[in-house]
């Protein structure tokens, strides 16, 4: 059967070919004509029709199973039993363990749910000391498992090599560059595992020219350089929000993800109304943030701006002069 179906690559080439073509396919919706008026108008085509309604409602409920269930048909996954079960896995119960997360700032203690060896969930450990809630970053981490886009094994000019062609070249070229005036540049993110810092101590011993670079995408080196200044050790400060009765933030959502987040567990302790007392907070921010959605007054103002506010803060607390400075400030 010869099939006299025509085909356009592009607009531009069916515009050329015929307008009229053009303009009857836009405006049908179904180019082939169907005959539902000429078989519903014609009164003896209905009833001399042998198909009763019953039957019609049989092909109709067959073809909706039918199409239903070949929707839902999932992938056949073949599992091999135990030969020897583990005696702490047990079928429809989950195994709880727990551990730590650093990554970045974002540090605390967790509980790994699992499934017959599957980590499924990532949740708080509360009975460890450290009172620091896990973010929603922390939470999420548990997707970081199942990232199809991860590298399976080491890969060198975009194709994989083994675990030990890896190693041999990577320490040959380690040893070349030794014997060489260059350095060996190490580059990390900012990280406070004492079993990575040792790692990185063995190497520099090993490699007497290398180099320890840290960089960060998000940087908080100025608060680590004010912390140094300060108190002569290079670290962040750790605020319990609980023992506070005013709270003064300037552009810094303490909530959200500001130096690693984990402060509003003891920013909640302390809004609760303790003999009709419980902490103030006020929020100068450029841009609407968790912190400033939580605060009894938020003030946006410019990016710009918000040194004049440290400014007048700094001069209200420790100068005489200006010391009611701060307090002409337009707080509605």
């Amino acid at each position: 059967m010869s099939n006299n179906k025509k085909y356009w690559k592009n607009l531009a080439e069916l515009d050329s070919a015929n307008d009229n073509v053009f303009d009857k396919l836009q405006n049908k919706e179904f180019v082939e004509e169907i005959p539902v008026d000429e078989f519903l108008s014609d009164k003896d085509n209905l009833t001399n029709s042998s198909t009763t309604r019953r039957d019609f409602l049989k092909y109709i409920g067959f073809s909706t199973a039918a199409a239903t269930l070949a929707a839902c048909e999932g992938p056949v996954v073949k599992s091999i039993p135990y030969v020897v079960q583990p005696k702490e896995i047990i079928p429809g119960v989950a195994n709880y363990y727990a551990t730590t997360i650093g990554n970045g700032y974002d540090f605390a203690n967790i509980l790994i749910k699992n499934r017959e060896g599957r980590p499924i969930k990532v949740e708080k450990n509360s009975m460890a000391p450290e009172e620091h809630a896990a973010n929603a970053r922390v939470h999420a981490s548990i997707l970081d498992l199942y990232d199809n886009a991860r590298l399976a094994q080491p890969t060198k000019d975009n194709m994989p090599i083994s675990w030990f062609g890896f190693e041999y070249e990577t320490k040959a070229g380690l040893e070349e560059i030794s014997k060489s005036s260059k350095d060996i540049v190490l580059l990390t993110q900012t990280f406070a595992s004492p079993s990575t810092r040792k790692l990185i101590d063995d190497f520099k011993a090993k490699y007497k020219n290398v180099r320890h670079v840290v960089y960060d995408s998000i940087s908080e080196s100025k608060a680590l350089d004010a912390y140094e200044s300060k108190y002569g050790l290079r670290g962040l400060a750790n605020y319990d929000f609980s023992k506070s009765k005013v709270i003064v933030s300037v552009g810094a959502d303490f909530l959200g993800d500001w130096q690693g987040g984990g402060f509003d567990v003891s920013y909640a302790k302390g809004r609760v109304p303790n003999k009709g007392k419980m902490s103030r907070h006020i929020q100068f921010e450029s841009n609407m943030t968790l912190s400033g959605a939580n605060s009894d007054m938020r003030i946006p103002l410019k990016y710009a701006e918000q040194k004049l506010v440290i400014l007048e803060i700094y001069n209200s607390l420790f100068s005489k002069k200006n010391k009611n400075r701060f307090r002409s400030i337009n707080l509605r």
